[in-house]
This record gives C-alpha cells, structure tokens and sequence, in this order.
C-alpha cells in the first residue's frame, strides 16, 4: 500500500534496527482475523521509518530524554526523536517533559542542590501526599549536568526524600535507569543526526512567568529554531510542536521554512485560550477555530491524544471520530500520541483510551487502534513509549 510522504524513511547506514519481542508477542495476542495473519505471517526486515516516532525516547524502560533512551529508540526504528525543550537560569535549553519536573525525573531532592528547588520536599501526613516541585529554571545548566535521571515517578505516601525516588510502575522498569545521560537540546540535534533519525522539538509552556529575565516567549521560540539553524539541520526534518498555537503561528510567519511542518499540539479537550476553545470531538460545531481555519492559518500538522481520533460505531467498532474526519477533510495532516503509555490495557486502556474503552481488553489492542488509526484516520505518524511496536506495524504494511 501506499505510504504518506511523512513516513518515507531510509535508514542510518549504520543503524542496526531490531524489534525485539514485544511486537510478535502482541500480534500473537490478537483475536484471529486479518490483522493477525497479516503481521504473524510478516518477513519485512526490520527498518528505521518516520512513521514511528520515539516519544521522549524509550520511556516504557528507559528514563526519558536522555541519550540512552533515545538511542534505544532510534534502535527500534524510530526514524523521528522528541526533544521536550524548555530552559535553565541561564536560558540554556534542555531536554525535559516540563520545566518542572525534576523532582521526578531526577534525583536532585537527594543532592545539595535540592536546597534550590522552587519548593523542596514535604513528607507524606495524614490524607496529604508527599509533594516537591524542582524546575530547570531554579538550576544553572552547570548544576543541572550533576543531576542523575531515573525513571519518571514518585512515591507518593513518602516520608523521607529517598523513599520519595521510588515510585516506578511495577509494568515500568528500573533496570536501565543507571548511569543514563541527561541532554542539551543542541546535544540532542546532534545525537538524532548521528542516529539517522530526524526531530520533533517540542517547546514546552514556562513554569516560570515570561518574560523571564528579558526572556520573553518569542525569543524562547526563535532560540530553538535557532540551534537547529546552527547545527546546519535542513528544515525539512524538523516538526517543531507547540500545544501553543501562538508558537505555531509564530513560526509560521518568521521562520516559514520550518512553519510549515510545525505541528500544533490540540489540548483543547481541557485548555482554552483567547485562539483557542474547549472542544468536543464528536462535535464540529464546538471547534475553535475549525480545522479550516486552521489551515488557512497556515498550520498543515495537528496531533491530539488518540482518544480524540476515534470513537465506537454501533456495533462497538473502533472508528474515526468526527475530528479526525474533520482535519481530513481540511487537509491537515494528523500524528498520534501517545502509544503505549497506559500501561495494562485489561481495565480498558485509562485516559488514552477513554473514547473506545468498552473496545479495550487487552495489550493487542495497542495493535487494533495503531491499525484503525494508520488506515482509516490516515496519521502519518504515531508517538510511542516503545517505537518497536510501531516500527513492526509500519514495517510490516509497508508504512
């Protein structure tokens, strides 16, 4: 079959890609019938493909956005890596999910430089969780290259800071979180180059009030187009994302060569703005702005959670939702997120899931909506906490 221009793809010379189990042991998993014969009966040799988007790297296994989890990514096809970009004291940019998050990616609450965090640890008492924010704007990026990742996660019922660093998910691990290496956002340009992988920066929203320091959020903006402009980084392999529409729109009008891949993060199912209203996915008259005002904007890529794309006919099937037929019909490119980050699937998938839960029952499933959003949404990408499951699919129907 014929794949979007989004997910051509030739491989690093010297990536070696490999799938591992988890793809076959899923497919194997799957109720008898097309999509099952299809992938167990598949020989494609394993392929890097942009199709396949490593979502802060590998974080099913790997702490996120570091080097090694985007390493592990790019092994498993991922032919496009995520930066989270968001900025120190000093407005140096890194890789980080938030500006405040290194209470839980990091094991600052049991360094020196705990002493810095916007609010440092409170134990657990009575019905009041353990609590800490710690952000990369309380650190110079010398004091955040001491910082050791670990795994995203948090005891909450913690009465000392150490028991604090434990919270990993028993269907997560801990093995891989030693010795992993935190990035710049320049850092991570060069590394997805040397993996043959191409880049989805994403601009995260400030903790901090902006301006920050004179830093103001255009500036924010131009500086990460800027060190890909730096680094030499043709346009064409940078999808810059912004849940921001304002970014977007900014990039758009003064760097149009990366504008035009821009992706517009939709968090309009719980955000709104002056630009932006609360919408309902199954409602178009609720959209605002209309998936065609968009495009007249000049956006070409939206990418909403997966729940917003589907939805259940009547006889319990999983289809493409009102939204998604919407952007279709307005030519905006689509991209997924986040593919295997719900963990067990049995109770119905959780948030990601939400709009075909009663559709849910099982780890395959992650399979039946990859296939219904691959070929009848039509995304032309999907972000996963392990890439090998997309890359297999991907590989396999010739994605």
């Amino acid at each position: 079959m014929a794949a979007p221009a989004f997910a051509q793809s030739e491989a690093s010379s010297d990536m070696s890609v490999s799938y591992g189990p988890r793809p076959a042991f899923l497919a194997s998993k799957l109720p008898e019938g097309e999509l099952r014969d299809t992938l167990m009966a598949c020989t494609a040799t394993p392929q890097q493909t942009k199709f396949s988007i490593g979502h802060r790297g590998a974080p099913l296994m790997l702490p996120e956005h570091t080097v090694e989890s985007n390493v592990a990514a790019a092994q498993m096809g991922a032919g496009i890596l995520e930066c989270d970009v968001t900025f120190t004291s000093d407005k140096e940019l890194v890789c980080r999910h938030a500006q405040n998050d290194l209470h839980t990616t990091t094991n600052i609450l049991v360094t020196d430089l705990a002493e810095k965090c916007t609010q440092g640890f409170t134990p657990a008492s009575g019905d009041t969780d353990a609590s800490a924010e710690c952000r990369t704007s309380d650190l110079t990026l010398a004091e955040f290259r001491t910082l050791e990742p670990k795994m995203d996660a948090a005891n909450a019922s913690a009465t000392t800071a150490e028991e604090y660093q434990n919270g990993t998910a028993n269907w997560r691990t801990d093995l891989y979180a030693n010795d992993a290496t935190l990035m710049t956002h320049a850092e991570s340009i060069a590394l997805f180059d040397s993996l043959g992988a191409d880049f989805t920066p994403e601009l995260k929203a400030p903790s901090v009030e902006m301006p920050f320091d004179g830093f103001s959020q255009e500036d924010y903006a131009q500086k990460m187009i800027d060190e890909y402009k730096d680094a030499g980084i043709d346009p064409s392999r940078v999808w810059a994302q912004s849940f921001n529409l304002s970014d977007v729109l900014y990039w758009i009008e003064n760097e149009p060569e990366f504008g035009a891949q821009a992706v517009y993060l939709d968090d309009r199912y719980e955000a709104e703005d002056e630009d932006e209203g609360l919408i309902d996915p199954m409602d178009a008259s609720t959209f605002k702005p209309t998936m065609a005002e968009l495009k007249e904007m000049g956006v070409n890529y939206i990418a909403p959670p997966l729940w917003m794309m589907v939805t259940l006919n009547e006889n319990g099937e999983m289809v493409p939702s009102v939204y998604a037929e919407e952007a279709k019909a307005a030519d905006l490119d689509m991209i997924a997120w986040t593919l295997e980050r719900s963990g067990p699937l049995a109770s119905g998938g959780g948030w990601y899931f939400q709009s075909v839960a009663d559709a849910v029952d099982s780890d395959s499933d992650y399979l039946e909506i990859l296939d219904v959003l691959a070929q009848d949404v039509g995304v032309v990408g999907v972000f996963s906490d392990w890439p090998a499951t997309v890359t297999y699919y991907a590989n396999c129907m010739g994605l």
